[in-house]
């Protein structure tokens, strides 16, 4: 007898709701933390802890931003990513900017059927809570076609976690490109200058002008009293949000590290990585297997790397280069920091010192 499989029930007005694999975010429930669980002053944009969600910061205050355990209760939620003013900026300039976002490879949007007249709707969802209450702006932007569109949402009580629903109408213009760079952006506004909010709030797709794009948002960045908290955030097809889509962790732990692989070090015992075979007296080769495919060829980030060697020799090493790079792995080329400590053809260890800010990191963000 063969099994039926049921991967969609349609709701009342006909469209399908997906029960797997609906989430177009990743790591929405803020569970996978590989770079760290804290990060104090910042003042300018990158990824700083979550992983795949990335901050946007223009002159737009100092903020530290981590992991905390303060979530709505009773929902199944581990963590919420924290936004927290340590610096104010209670005067905005005009091109200023405080958001987080993630960005979506076109791959992973083909079924949106953008840029055609049968374009799905998209509904986003997601807990949030404040001291500052008051409009913040949810926008999407379309990377290929420079367009994009914005919706508020409200932060009624102070200090409550609130869940909100936002629906975006499907774009009948511009498709999306079918290939591994970014197509589309969520953006979860936290403050914005005049360049962004001078104009009337664009809640239709329609050609980007950066006016339109932020008009009533809140400035999260006028006190030092100021905090914000977000999880449980999913996109998903349709004009209805449903409940959050709970993944285990190792799965996507998975599809972070498809963008972000780290191989972190600690002050417990020094982390062996991989063997490596010693090429000349101060270069070494190492084999790194990837956990899984990344999305392009990685840039290399690290520190204190060493090569362990027999009799227990060790080698401070500073990363070089890739050799025979490829998405799923590569042979790691480290150097020795001073002098020709090696026998060229022996065969050592590449591990990471007992520090916490020993790391290896592979890189293939969008």
């Amino acid at each position: 007898m063969s099994t039926l499989k049921v991967d969609t029930l349609q709701n009342s007005v006909g469209e399908n709701l997906v029960f797997e694999n609906k989430n177009l975010l990743i790591n929405g429930s803020q569970s996978v933390w590989q770079r760290s669980t804290s990060a104090t002053g910042k003042t300018t944009g990158g990824y700083y802890t979550a992983d795949r969600w990335q901050t946007s910061i223009t002159t737009a205050g100092t903020w530290t931003q981590s992991r905390s355990t303060d979530v709505p209760s009773a929902q199944g939620f581990g963590y919420s990513l924290k936004m927290d003013c340590t610096t104010a900026d209670a005067s905005l300039g005009a091109s200023d900017v405080l958001a987080i976002n993630q960005r979506i490879e076109g791959q992973n949007l083909q079924h949106l059927l953008k840029g055609t007249s049968s374009a799905k709707k998209l509904t986003l969802s997601f807990w949030v809570k404040s001291n500052k209450t008051g409009t913040y702006i949810a926008e999407l932007v379309d990377n290929d076609n420079t367009r994009q569109i914005s919706k508020s949402y409200t932060i009624s009580s102070a200090d409550t976690w609130e869940k909100k629903e936002i629906t975006y109408d499907g774009d009948t213009t511009g498709t999306l490109d079918n290939d591994n760079n970014q197509s589309m952006r969520v953006i979860f506004w936290l403050a914005a200058g005049s360049n962004f909010t001078s104009g009337t709030l664009n809640t239709s797709w329609a050609s980007t002008t950066n006016a339109n794009r932020v008009v009533g948002q809140v400035n999260l960045a006028d006190s030092t009293s100021n905090e914000w908290y977000i999880t449980g955030c999913q996109l998903e097809v349709g004009s209805k949000a449903t409940d959050f889509e709970f993944e285990p962790y190792d799965k996507n732990l998975l599809r972070c590290q498809r963008y972000y692989t780290r191989y972190q070090g600690d002050t417990d015992d020094d982390r062996f990585i991989a063997l490596a075979l010693l090429n000349t007296t101060s270069e070494a080769r190492v084999g790194i297997t990837f956990p899984t495919t990344m999305r392009d060829i990685p840039t290399v980030g690290e520190n204190h790397l060493e090569i362990l060697r027999k009799g227990s020799s060790l080698t401070d090493v500073s990363y070089n280069s890739l050799i025979d790079p490829a998405t799923n792995g590569c042979f790691l080329s480290v150097n020795a920091d001073s002098g020709t400590p090696f026998s060229t053809g022996e065969v050592a260890a590449l591990r990471l010192d007992n520090a916490t800010d020993a790391y290896l990191e592979v890189i293939a963000e969008l």
